[in-house]
């Protein structure tokens, strides 16, 4: 008789290979995949037309506590791929902004994800591929919700 396994212990499986491959491809930039996510959460940002990047940003959007989040900038900007500077109402908050190093940077970032979808999706058909974004973006939406 076959055990089925529990939904979580797929994601965390999943999440384990994909995370590997894309710390595989940051480490070519001496980075780990959680300090290229946020580089390119910051040049995503920046891309849009967001002109003050505050640390509580990145950490909404990455879903990382301020003390990770504070490690992580201080090691980037450490490595020459942020700058940080104090913001001028409140001299407490500083704008986070990219480097000549990381401007533009997402663009990879996004060429470096489809890579690996498309290596852990070898077998799928496109509809099936596509289909998958779709329900993964669903539980997105779930989890922004709560």
């Amino acid at each position: 008789m076959a055990v089925r396994m529990p939904f979580g212990l797929k994601i965390a499986i999943i999440n384990r290979a994909f995370r590997k491959r894309m710390d595989e491809k940051a480490a070519d930039m001496g980075l780990t995949s959680v300090q290229l996510r946020v580089l390119g959460s910051v040049s995503r940002l920046e891309d849009k037309g967001v002109t003050e990047i505050h640390q509580n940003d990145l950490e909404r959007i990455e879903h990382v506590t301020h003390p990770a989040m504070t490690k992580i900038i201080q090691k980037l900007e450490a490595k020459g791929f942020l700058k940080c500077v104090p913001a001028t109402r409140d001299r407490r908050c500083k704008i986070i902004t990219s480097t000549e190093k990381s401007s533009g940077i997402h663009n990879l970032i996004l060429g470096q994800d489809e890579e690996v979808l498309s290596q852990l999706c070898g077998n799928f058909t496109e509809e099936q591929k596509k289909e998958l974004i779709k329900l993964t973006d669903l539980i997105l939406k779930n989890i922004d919700s709560d």
